[in-house]
């Protein structure tokens, strides 16, 4: 590919010192691509499952002419080297650092390995709250809708408190 992409990723750390979790994330991306704009930190409810430890959650918006599965792998790496152990489940859970690529440019992909745009975007108001403060005019590329209009229609009511990072 030579071409370059925009590719938001979110950020969510819900265990250790998240906000710092979520720094070190964004430094590793930085060292790598093109950082555009960080969102705010979000302070959250876990979504999906029951937990105490509430969530620190962002959105990155970088530039990159890799692939998606190569920029989806250093993702993984990442969250690797930040001490991140996943699980062989598919059940929500507590977690050092999770970073997923909610939308590579206005691709569609869906394989064994990733789905994008990201398929719980527009259930997630700690996603769509941070995306909606760096692209509200996104068009989502399967829903057709720009963020702000997700956001405006979506189901969760989970409470957000957006956070100024120390």
């Amino acid at each position: 590919m030579n071409q370059d992409i925009i590719v938001y990723i979110g950020l969510g750390s819900n265990l250790g010192n998240k906000e710092d979790n979520i720094k070190k994330a964004i430094l590793l991306l930085q060292e790598k691509y093109k950082t555009n704009q960080i969102s705010s930190l979000y302070a959250s409810e876990p979504w999906g499952y029951n937990s105490d430890s509430h969530f620190f959650n962002a959105v990155i918006c970088i530039t990159t002419n890799e692939s998606p599965i190569s920029v989806f792998n250093y993702l993984k790496l990442i969250e690797s080297k930040l001490g991140r152990i996943k699980k062989n489940t598919d059940r929500y859970e507590d977690r050092i650092i999770d970073l997923d690529i909610l939308f590579y440019g206005i691709e569609i992909i869906e394989n064994e390995t990733i789905t994008i745009p990201h398929k719980e975007i527009p259930n997630r108001r700690f996603v769509l709250d941070p995306l909606n403060e760096l692209a509200p005019d996104f068009i989502h590329p399967v829903l057709k809708k720009p963020i702000h209009v997700l956001l405006e229609i979506c189901q969760d009511i989970s409470i957000l408190e957006q956070i100024t990072y120390n």
